[in-house]
């Protein structure tokens, strides 16, 4: 008699691991060694989520951090499905990242952390640029997270109208 193999379930996330770190904690007896992972996840389809964890090894950090990621998840609206809506820039620590949409096929144009964030958000046209003064990958990320959070979806922005009771001289 066969046994059945258990079919693994496939995530509706992808994942990508930004940050893996040996901490140290200083204890009597000696050093004690974990593991500190960043992670961000997302489905490509608007959502996102970045997550930071510890475990006594590198598995178990980067599992933590994963459901981590997921507990956080933020829901962007992009433009046709490839840009976002309009500028946005925002700080983190001492992070500050500014994010400019582009024109269709102009490709993802962003570094390191910011890149890993976009694209797992699904954004393919953007241009991103890190002008705070860290190269924490860390901090870069949430910073990002942080950017998208301001977006406003160009269609439901409060529009002024005229009055017409401006200077007329």
């Amino acid at each position: 008699m066969r046994r059945a193999i258990p079919q693994r379930i496939r995530d509706e996330f992808d994942e990508k691991l930004l940050d893996l770190r040996r901490v140290t904690r200083v204890m009597a007896g000696g050093k004690r060694f974990r593991f500190r992972a960043t992670v961000v996840v997302g489905d490509k389809a608007g959502r996102v989520g970045v997550g930071v964890a510890k475990g006594l090894d590198v598995p178990q950090a980067v599992n933590k951090a994963k459901s981590q990621a997921k507990k956080h998840l933020l829901t962007i609206e992009r433009v046709d499905s490839r840009t976002i809506s309009h500028e946005v820039e925002a700080k983190y620590s001492a992070a500050r990242v500014l994010i400019r949409p582009a024109s269709l096929d102009h490709g993802l144009r962003a570094g390191g952390s910011v890149r890993a964030v976009l694209e797992l958000a699904g954004i393919k046209d953007a241009t991103a640029k890190c002008v705070g003064r860290t190269t924490n990958k860390l901090t870069n990320a949430m910073a990002t997270l942080e950017a998208l959070k301001t977006l406003r979806n160009v269609k439901r922005l409060p529009v002024a109208i005229p009055t017409g009771k401006g200077k007329e001289e």
